[in-house]
């Protein structure tokens, strides 16, 4: 089984690509991105998440499963009138095979943990107009 801080040590041995318009922004958990806050203000944007439907509880599924996944909770954020951008998880160190994310602009940490926890996610990355990417856990009976 694998423990929380294992889980949060990969959590932050990851980049958290996304593919915004005018170009690719690099995040890092905690680490401020100069590029992605002038995007938020100049998109008028106060908060963000990084969500993805892949790989539920930690556990790999194959790319088929996974990518069902994501377009389903793709379609309930276009249904949610929620402006996403695509983006995606790049492990450190390879172990994990990049996954889909969606970037999402304006949407509270309530619904983003709600979102992540409907798809089975442990965590989710949000953050606010400084542009500095957090992780929040999604508690288990969510």
């Amino acid at each position: 089984m694998v423990t929380m801080t294992e889980l949060e040590m990969a959590y932050r041995a990851t980049t958290y690509r996304v593919f915004l318009p005018g170009g690719v922004c690099d995040l890092r958990l905690e680490q401020p991105s100069d590029t992605l806050r002038c995007w938020l203000e100049t998109a008028g944007a106060r908060t963000f998440a990084v969500l993805t439907a892949h790989n539920p509880g930690g556990q790999p599924l194959d790319a088929a499963s996974n990518a069902e996944r994501q377009a389903q909770m793709e379609v309930a954020l276009l249904e949610g009138n929620y402006e996403t951008y695509v983006g995606e998880n790049v492990a450190d160190d390879g172990g994990w095979a990049v996954e889909e994310t969606c970037f999402i602009p304006d949407i509270s940490l309530a619904d983003a943990c709600a979102l992540g926890a409907q798809y089975g996610q442990n965590a989710i990355v949000h953050g606010e107009a400084d542009g500095i990417p957090r992780l929040a856990w999604i508690p288990e009976d969510e």
